[in-house]
């Protein structure tokens, strides 16, 4: 970082001052505006960093020139970001680069980093649950630009990516969460209020319903529904839950168990890429599916397609809304680039409004940036406005302990299970208290 911070100074006392951060407005992020200071406050050591929109002056990239650089990108985005880097190179068009894209899962990103950070990608995409370990192993650089990230995005994922006031990661998606989707000549609106009404609908048309029950990320909802939320970790590194009312939990539980018993055959715990197979065979009614299969359900329903929060289940006369997981995606700069002052500029490149906007219109994702949040293209999205709703109805995947995800699965797994008696009270304790326990790894 000292580094960086040292380019960035150099060029500082020799660049022309461009515009501040475009605050709302549908200027092009490369467009020049009024000429306006940057914000000289910011702690991730960036004072008197001047930024026009997405763009910084060419001169912050100091002497570094015959650029080499690795962007990992999702198999999904692969090709738009492919679009978008040219589209960087074409507008440094004075720097010599060579920037190769890659496609890299999210979900193992860091985990790729951390085993050999000076062979992985300068610049790369993970999802929020991902950040501290990256910290803690001290392989991800701060955020060189954090006044302008400040600027452009919601307040939420900015501070999910702040650790000890320090920005260490530019803010990509606020839409990481699963939502329920549906075939709207199957299940209607009012249908999908319910999860009854969901399971009787697809029942009565003859269409699956389907949620990926042994994996953890969505399993959990059960847990979560059930009043045993996730908050952080303790001070040992153990995942820590908010207090509940076990009998409680023990009910909705045996619930959901219920639920799946008596509408065997309809409700099907499948990998979640069965929604959208399902759907373009026809076989599936509904199902709980993610922000990142959005585009492909569409493709596959057309104007069939429907989208709402997670619906609710009764329990003993009254009817919770189902509690899930919800996160960000954000785009990192590794500590270990030999580029450090390009890998930067990319990645608030990358993270800029008119990328956001890019990735709205071909990938369907939802926006951190607060200007795209506000236009007609979100607005009008029904996926997105479902998943915001559901936003407000979910534990944010930030400080997850590596032994949260297997026992949730594996709870998951038991309720759907044939052999499974939903109303063994005792035996649906047990498991609970055991998800817990194995969670904080005591078991």
């Amino acid at each position: 970082m000292k580094k960086i911070f040292a380019v960035l100074l150099a060029a500082m006392m020799t660049a022309t001052a461009f515009a501040g951060c475009n605050g709302g407005g549908e200027q092009s992020s490369a467009s020049s505006g009024d000429s306006s200071a940057a914000s000289s406050d910011a702690s991730g050591g960036n004072s008197g960093l001047q930024v026009d929109g997405s763009f910084v002056d060419e001169s912050y990239f100091g002497d570094e020139d015959n650029i080499t650089l690795k962007v990992w990108a999702p198999d999904k985005a692969v090709s738009l970001v492919k679009d978008q880097v040219a589209a960087f190179q074409e507008h440094y068009s004075g720097k010599k680069m060579t920037i190769e894209v890659v496609a890299q899962g999210e979900s193992d990103a860091a985990t790729q980093v951390l085993n050999d950070a000076s062979v992985a990608a300068d610049v790369f995409a993970f999802p929020s649950d991902q950040l501290n370990q990256l910290v803690d192993a001290k392989v991800i650089a701060e955020v060189a630009f954090a006044d302008a990230v400040k600027e452009q995005n919601s307040e939420d994922t900015v501070t999910a990516a702040t650790i000890n006031d320090t920005l260490f990661a530019y803010p990509e998606t606020n839409d990481n969460g699963y939502y329920l989707v549906y075939d709207n000549t199957i299940v209607t609106e009012d249908d999908a209020k319910t999860l009854e009404g969901v399971l009787e609908a697809c029942k009565k048309g003859g269409k699956d319903f389907v949620m990926d029950c042994g994996d953890g990320f969505y399993a959990c909802t059960f847990a979560f529904t059930a009043g045993a939320k996730i908050d952080g970790l303790e001070e040992d590194g153990t995942q820590k839950f908010t207090d509940y009312n076990e009998d409680d939990a023990v009910k909705t539980i045996m619930a959901f168990a219920k639920l799946m018993k008596d509408y065997k055959g309809t409700f099907k715990s499948l990998n979640v890429k069965q929604v959208a197979s399902g759907f373009t065979n026809g076989t599936c009614g509904a199902g709980v599916d993610g922000s990142w299969d959005t585009e492909v359900n569409k493709t596959a329903l057309g104007e069939k397609f429907g989208a709402a929060k997670l619906p609710t289940i009764n329990v003993d006369g009254t009817d919770k809304q189902l509690v899930s997981m919800f996160g960000y995606k954000y785009i990192g700069v590794n500590g270990s680039s030999k580029f450090p002052a390009t890998s930067q500029i990319l990645a608030l490149y990358l993270s800029g409004e008119e990328c956001a906007k890019q990735r709205v219109e071909s990938l369907g994702w939802g926006t951190s940036n607060k200007a795209v949040q506000e236009s007609d293209l979100v607005k009008g999205n029904a996926a997105l406005n479902a998943i915001k709703e559901q936003a407000a109805n979910a534990c944010v995947q930030v400080n997850i302990a590596p032994t949260f995800w297997q026992p949730m699965g594996t709870l998951g797994n038991k309720i759907v299970a044939d052999e499974w008696d939903p109303s063994d009270e005792a035996k649906t304790r047990k498991l609970l208290q055991d998800t817990i326990a194995n969670v904080r790894d005591e078991g």
